[in-house]
């Protein structure tokens, strides 16, 4: 006799464009069903909620509350994640956040404290390392093959806070949490958690910071350097990438976001010879961390990877890049509060 796996039952809270992603991530993934997914626009609810065949829903807590669901996936602007994520942590509900986490340190904390208190899950959308190429620059780094990492350098550039950009929203946040966050996690997964940081920015017409620049460095003198851009032209695409500095090699990662699936360009550097193009399996990032969540509900995968103690991590440096910004100079830093 064959036992059925059984299914987790997920509610999407929102259907934007990252609800709706979501929504086809979930759709592709054995052992979970969307029931519900959360929009006040109940048409853009329908819309996303066809992809999964899933109920729409115009009551984000009506979904939370619901005893047939038994995880919440929150895709909604990051300055009300705390209300829903508590909301659905108090309902016994285990939860996967999209990144940012959160804009304030205390809104971060209070969730993973609630999350702690309930006994249940909170991961984070910590998006680079579901990426192949970025996960394969860490295996090299546990490996020592070759050699110490001795800096990194990331950009992320587009135009999205130019108010006639395509991806503009008016929620979105400035490069230190909209952009950074994602590269401050990934220094860190390879690095561990910087001394100091240092920071410099050019602001839009409406004085706040448009594109960024953060140097981090270490007691031990390796260092990286962190570029986060709104303010492209709006004819530029959105690009993204790194730079890993071994004691024996170079590693770079060009990506493009234009029409269809982003274009990448992954080569190694060794000694003289030619830049060596580096192959890895593709797949949807989204769908392997939104599968991760699942396995970790189920026991069978470590949750330490997308924990919510990585993302305060990565907030703690935004907001010490805030600070640098706003003192002009370097800050020291203290992660007194981090997991």
């Amino acid at each position: 006799m064959t036992t059925r796996a059984a299914v987790t039952r997920i509610g999407i809270l929102g259907a934007g464009a990252m609800g709706t992603l979501h929504a086809a991530a979930w759709a592709g993934i054995e052992g979970a069903r969307v029931v519900g997914v959360f929009s006040r626009d109940l048409a853009h609810a329908r819309k996303a909620a066809a992809i999964c065949r899933a109920e729409p829903v115009s009551e984000a807590r009506a979904l939370v509350g619901r005893a047939d669901v038994d995880a919440i996936d929150v895709c909604l602007p990051s300055a009300v994640h705390r209300s829903v994520v508590v909301a659905a942590l108090e309902a016994g509900k285990h939860v996967f956040c999209e990144t940012p986490l959160a804009l304030r340190l205390d809104d971060a904390e209070a969730m993973r404290e609630t999350a702690r208190r309930a006994g249940r899950l909170l991961q984070v959308g910590l998006l680079v390392r579901s990426l192949p190429p970025y996960r394969y620059v860490r295996t090299l780094v546990s490996s020592g093959e070759h050699g110490r990492l001795l800096s990194v350098a990331t950009w992320r550039r587009g135009s999205y806070l130019r108010s006639d950009a395509p991806d503009h929203k008016a929620h979105y946040g400035d490069p230190s949490t909209e952009l950074m966050t994602f590269d401050f996690d990934f220094i860190q997964w390879l690095m561990g958690r910087p001394d100091r940081l240092s920071a410099a920015a050019t602001d839009t017409p409406l004085g706040r910071p448009g594109e960024i620049s953060a140097l981090l460095g270490y007691e031990d003198g390796r260092h990286a350097a962190v570029l986060a851009s709104g303010l492209m032209p709006t004819g530029a695409p959105f690009t993204a990438g790194f730079r890993a500095m071994f004691e024996r090699a170079c590693l770079e990662l060009h990506t493009v976001f234009e029409d269809g699936p982003p274009k990448s360009t992954f080569t190694m550097f060794r000694d003289k010879a030619p830049g060596e193009v580096i192959a890895l399996p593709g797949g949807d990032p989204y769908q392997a961390e939104l599968r991760r969540f699942l396995q970790c509900i189920a026991g069978a995968a470590d949750a330490r990877l997308l924990d919510v103690d990585r993302a305060i991590d990565a907030l703690h440096l935004s907001l010490a890049t805030q600070r640098a910004l706003s003192g002009g100079g370097a800050v020291e830093l203290n992660f007194q509060g981090a997991g």
